[in-house]
């Protein structure tokens, strides 16, 4: 049976585990924006041996190109981008950099979700299509990391209360 849970970030393994496939978590703290831009210089970057320009330790990824801020608001519409783009570089992220989390739409392949088991992470799903809805979970929004990618830069993003569906959990099982 599934619960709500509020969840502050940053995350730890023993709470990733602790998380089933269902449970509706109430995100508030720091989370990070990527897509895959975004996502294949990180790991040029690690190939290289580089100091990445963001901590992934117990952070969550949240793949996203917000729209800009229309007056009077800290970000545009921000809803979530397919993830699969993202699966031929989130194994590394979660194995490398103890990435715990990734927030999208859609489902993931198996090497995704066999780093998550392995290292204790997780999927969470946001609505498509409600990026308006959603933004207006983000409190704060600043470009950190490769401001030239645009809306792909990585954001340092403040949430409250952003709502999500644990959709794969730790031990693999999936709500897809």
């Amino acid at each position: 049976m599934s619960q709500t849970i509020k969840l502050t970030t940053p995350i730890s393994e023993e709470t990733v585990r602790s998380l089933k496939a269902g449970d509706i978590v109430m995100l508030s703290g720091v989370i990070y924006t990527g897509r895959d831009a975004a996502h294949k210089r990180l790991c040029t970057m690690l190939d290289n041996q580089e100091k990445l320009p963001v901590d992934l330790d117990g952070q969550l990824i949240y793949f996203v190109g917000p729209c800009p801020a229309p007056p009077g608001r800290v970000i545009g519409s921000a809803g979530p981008t397919t993830s699969g783009r993202m699966d031929a570089y989130s194994p590394r992220l979660i194995r490398e950099c103890s990435l715990r989390g990734m927030i999208g739409k859609g489902d993931r392949n198996a090497a995704v979700k066999d780093a998550m088991k392995e290292y204790g992470a997780l999927y969470f799903a946001a609505t498509g299509g409600a990026g308006a809805l959603i933004a207006r979970s983000i409190v704060k929004a600043d470009v950190v990391a490769f401001e030239d990618l645009g809306p792909e830069a990585i954001y340092r993003i403040e949430v409250k209360d952003l709502p999500l569906v644990v959709a794969i959990d730790a031990n693999g099982e999936s709500l897809y």
